[in-house]
């Protein structure tokens, strides 16, 4: 059985509260992510999304954010339902699908952040699967 532990990102790129949206929206740009965890002394205290941000700009009305400065702490989303390591891909998958999370991230037992695991991730996992699946048929294919 696969874990999240063995299917997430652990190369984390993560936020603090205090800073600015100008410099959330650059990290899911440089990055090519839409999902950055907001952390506090390496714990997880809430997520910002590309989702967020566009919601943000919507609510400002394309002010410029020097002139009307956003933090990450107003934006994050606080109550960020979390996985650990441990948990099975399965249960994993299921929580992503009945909530239609994009992401979540993984704490350890004393809620240290750890990794996130994302759709990405579990389409690269599909993408393996799907390749051994094909090698079987394909080997099959050749014992008969």
């Amino acid at each position: 059985m696969q874990t999240v532990g063995e299917l997430m990102t652990r190369s984390l790129v993560t936020i603090t509260e205090t800073q600015n949206l100008a410099m959330a929206e650059e990290l899911l740009r440089l990055h090519r992510i839409r999902h950055l965890p907001v952390v506090r002394g390496g714990k997880l205290v809430g997520l910002v999304t590309h989702r967020d941000l566009l919601r943000a700009a919507a609510k400002c009305g394309g002010a410029d954010p020097v002139q009307q400065p956003l933090w990450a702490s107003d934006v994050m989303v606080r109550d960020v339902k979390t996985v650990r390591p441990d948990t099975s891909s399965r249960e994993a998958v299921k929580m992503m699908l009945d909530n239609k999370f994009g992401c979540l991230p993984v704490v350890g037992a004393d809620g240290t952040l750890v990794g996130i695991l994302t759709e990405a991730d579990m389409v690269r996992f599909a993408q393996h699967l799907i390749e051994d699946m094909d090698r079987r048929s394909l080997a099959a294919e050749y014992e008969a």
